[in-house]
């Protein structure tokens, strides 16, 4: 049999059974074991040895650490301090409670590395505020939905987590490289609320309210319990002191303390928050080792290697088939996760991007913000079903109508990484010398 035809059955038997609604993690596991069985001619016990061999990464440990950070911090409602905070700072602007919002965000990505979380947290926290405020809700729902993406770039990020531990990239490298894009676009974000009030103040009415001087200033001390964490936590990180895992395990534990703080820890928040971080890992666990195995059965017979002689042989520069991959994951994006994606894609991928010479930190970057696209169109954009789920009254494509004028600045910060790649790699070069 040959590869044309492997590659139908795999491919086509995978498109087939996520078009009658198997989800992503079981319809890849099913291909794989098909594969494994009549093109790699290996015994389904093969699937347990390789799941410890894919699992059994102490990199990988962080992922729950993180996500637990993220989900005490909203289950508990520490972070309404962070919106509230950014209200006084942002609130005179045109649209600054979306601002305030993003900037919330912005913050919270830097103490969590779930996208989930941060959507579900400020659904909760700032829509009725913004709502009450007289806030258009597709404005609203739209600057919620893209800011939630902003904890998938600004570190640390679970998926930078996988992206490092599988292509074997410094996890540190990646969490530096994500941070100046990461304010970049929070500040593109802002800039976008401003522009779209300004020119259509009804979308959102002034609030009246008015801060002092004083009253900004005190901001900063609200705020600061937040700023030791990111310091401990991404400090410890990039000076070598602590392990990606190791550091999450701090930010875990400080989460714990300033709950206790804020006297907002309960033995029911502190379940909840364990359960959900379970549940998450093991379904990125289970979406890792499932796609892990498609890749390697693509990898036998020859797909990977074919799909990369192919693209590397089109008579185009390195700046066209770049920008071929990127409608690429933004089409997937629309029908994969980010994991699957990441995990499906990167056999071919990665080798197509070292031979055209980019920076493998550059592109695991890149690949972040096109995620980022992915996680807010329909029909499976996960920020979108998330946020219904906590303001179900609005449909997914009325939500999917307010993020779209927030996607420009996503575009336009890709077209930056590619002129100016020193946004991703300053950084890292800075704190880890070659």
């Amino acid at each position: 049999m040959g590869l044309e035809i492997q590659s139908f059955i795999l491919i086509g038997g995978l498109f087939l059974l996520l078009a009658i609604g198997i989800e992503i993690g079981p319809a890849m596991g099913i291909v794989a074991g098909v594969g494994l069985l009549f093109f790699v001619h290996q015994p389904l016990d093969y699937f347990a040895r390789a799941a410890f061999e894919i699992m059994n990464s102490f990199t990988l440990t962080a992922i729950p650490l993180f996500i637990f950070m993220g989900t005490l911090y909203s289950t508990t409602g520490t972070v309404r301090a962070l919106f509230i905070g950014g209200e006084k700072i942002l609130g005179n602007l045109p649209g600054g409670l979306a601002s305030a919002m993003t900037i919330a965000n912005a913050i919270f990505g830097a103490i969590s590395g779930s996208s989930i979380a941060a959507t579900a947290t400020f659904g909760k926290i700032c829509f009725p505020e913004m709502e009450k405020a007289g806030y258009d809700p597709k404005l609203a729902l739209g600057a919620i939905a893209i800011s939630g993406t902003l904890d998938v770039l600004i570190p640390p990020s679970v998926i930078m987590i996988v992206y490092g531990g599988w292509q074997d990239v410094s996890v540190a490298r990646l969490f530096a490289g994500g941070i100046i894009p990461g304010i970049i676009l929070s500040i593109f974000f802002i800039i976008t609320v401003t522009i779209l009030v300004m020119h259509n103040p009804k979308l959102a009415p002034r609030t009246g309210v008015k801060f002092t001087t004083k009253e900004k200033f005190a901001v900063f001390w609200d705020l600061l319990p937040f700023v030791v964490i990111i310091a401990l936590v991404l400090g410890t990180i990039f000076s070598g002191v602590m392990t990606p895992t190791e550091a999450a395990a701090l930010g875990a534990f400080l989460a714990i303390i300033l709950a206790l703080i804020y006297r907002q820890m309960t033995f029911r928040a502190l379940k909840e928050s364990m359960l959900t971080a379970v549940n998450i890992t093991a379904m990125i666990a289970f979406v890792l080792f499932a796609a892990r195995m498609l890749g390697q059965v693509f990898q036998y017979i020859g797909l990977t290697d074919a799909v990369a002689q192919f693209m590397l042989g089109l008579p185009l520069g390195k700046y066209s088939i770049y920008a071929i991959i990127c409608v690429m994951y933004i089409i997937l994006g629309c029908f994969f996760d980010s994991f699957s994606m990441l995990i499906l894609t990167i056999p071919f991928v990665t080798p197509i991007m070292k031979n055209l010479g980019f920076d493998l930190v550059w592109f695991g970057i890149a690949y972040v913000v096109l995620a980022e696209i992915g996680l807010v169109t329909p029909p499976f954009g996960l920020g979108l079903f998330v946020l219904k789920g906590v303001v179900p009254k609005y449909e997914i494509t009325y939500i999917f109508a307010g993020t779209i004028p927030f996607l420009v600045p996503v575009c336009i910060l890709l077209v930056l990484l590619v002129i100016f790649p020193e946004l991703v790699l300053w950084l890292p070069n800075l704190l880890y010398s070659k």
